[in-house]
């Protein structure tokens, strides 16, 4: 069982508590990931690149050279054997132009990045929630994409998605993840602190906001730690079959998709999805093609 719970865990019980079992207490190893979670990683680190590029360097890189580092981290960690494709009507050069789009989008809006000020890139975050249990403690943690002083001097989460949901506004306003992050955030800047939740929606090119209220955020602090109840208390681990099941790294084992594997017997697990990202080296100026130019390394 858990010590330590991020917003993707505690989604995953509530999506399947089945798949919570798999992945958090039994621990089983698995290998590959879906083509949505392998370009969504590749837009991120380019993204982080460009960042630290501007912070080290005083000006971003062209447009190209961002669309060149993509292409080299995608062929370069591509493996057809480890990255699932579930829309077979879709092909990898359908997923890669895709991750392409999301980039292309986020430079042309934000050109010259000039607009805000970084505070943090994939800055991990470690707290606790108060909670009825105060013994075993309510420890939460996650990843901020990027944490942002605005223009108006607004403190601003902001999280990149490149998939192509838009949720409601009702949605955004209860979202779990960066409303803990929040909480996290204020441990450090206040309760005073103005604070501003930003989705960037990469494919659409769209930006969503949220800001919540006091009320808000205790109350999702006790939604959280009665959540955590619920799974420290869980025996049955029931399966919750979904139109999501065609895309678990667990079916061959579940029951409800008629899995007949056995259980692998019991190894260390590899990172979950918990696990903090290896930080990425500061970028450095580079040439390519012989441009003469810096791009990202």
């Amino acid at each position: 069982m858990q010590s330590t719970f991020s917003p993707s865990s505690l989604n995953t019980f509530e999506k399947c508590p089945k798949q919570y079992h798999f992945r958090y207490v039994v621990k089983l190893p698995v290998s590959g990931e879906s083509i949505e979670a392998f370009v969504g990683k590749r837009v991120h680190e380019v993204l982080e690149k460009l960042y630290r590029f501007v912070g080290d360097h005083g000006k971003p890189p062209t447009l190209e050279q961002v669309q060149w580092r993509y292409r080299q981290n995608f062929d370069s960690q591509f493996d057809a054997a480890q990255v699932r494709i579930v829309r077979s009507e879709n092909d990898r050069a359908y997923y890669f132009e895709n991750g392409a789009r999301c980039l292309d989008n986020y430079y042309r809006r934000h050109y010259p990045f000039d607009g805000d000020e970084t505070l943090g890139l994939e800055r991990t975050l470690r707290f606790e929630l108060q909670g009825a249990d105060a013994e075993r403690g309510y420890a939460v943690r996650g990843v901020i994409d990027r944490l942002v002083r605005a223009r108006d001097g607004v403190l601003e989460i902001q999280d990149f998605k490149t998939g192509r949901y838009i949720p409601r506004q009702q949605e955004l306003d209860r979202d779990r993840q960066l409303g803990l992050y929040e909480l996290g955030i204020r441990r450090h800047w206040g309760e005073d602190e103005p604070i501003r939740l930003v989705w960037h929606y990469l494919l659409s090119n769209q930006v969503r906001t949220s800001q919540r209220t006091p009320e808000q955020r205790a109350a999702l602090g006790r939604e959280t730690t009665e959540l955590i109840d619920r799974i420290r208390s869980e025996q049955v681990w029931a399966a919750r079959p979904s139109k999501l099941c065609d895309w678990c790294e667990y079916r061959e084992f579940c029951p409800a998709a008629d899995g007949e594997s056995p259980l692998p017997a019991r190894a260390t697990a590899p990172p979950t999805p918990e696990a903090a990202p290896t930080p990425a080296s500061t970028a450095e100026a580079a040439t390519a093609g012989g441009s003469g130019q810096p791009t990202l390394l």
